[in-house]
């Protein structure tokens, strides 16, 4: 019952009731990254090409998409990852999700939301004051 209500109410965690019947009639799932996000295609957008969507496993949060996966999502590659194997370069840091907006975001020092104070200006920089 708590699924069937938050599915009408909100929009922004999983999918609402819509989105369920669209991936009902005419999705084909593709397949399912690490943190449980389950991708489908099926159908054609206005481009004329097929269209992909992803239902999140829990808040729908873009940045939750990991790079792989946002390739196939946004039509940069035609094989999905599961299908072709996909193995990051060793270069490529792990997937991390964006904390912007959240209690978690990043707040250097001297923010207004972060906790110290701003370092004191050194070198040739004066901060402006008005009248001067």
């Amino acid at each position: 019952m708590k699924k069937f209500l938050l599915q009408v109410f909100t929009w922004w965690n999983g999918q609402n009731l819509n989105t369920r019947f669209h991936t009902w009639r005419k999705g084909k799932r593709v397949g399912e990254d690490e943190f449980g996000n389950v991708y489908y295609e099926g159908g054609i957008d206005s481009e004329g090409r097929t269209r992909r969507w992803v239902i999140y496993n829990g808040y729908s949060e873009a940045s939750a998409i990991p790079p792989g996966w946002n390739g196939w999502i946004h039509h940069r590659v035609d094989i999905a990852p599961v299908k072709e194997d996909y193995k990051p370069f060793e270069w490529e840091k792990p997937h991390q999700a964006n904390l912007t907006g959240t209690p978690a975001a990043y707040r250097p020092k001297g923010s207004i939301l972060g906790a110290g104070h701003r370092p004191q200006v050194t070198g040739d920089y004066d901060a402006w004051t008005p009248g001067s």
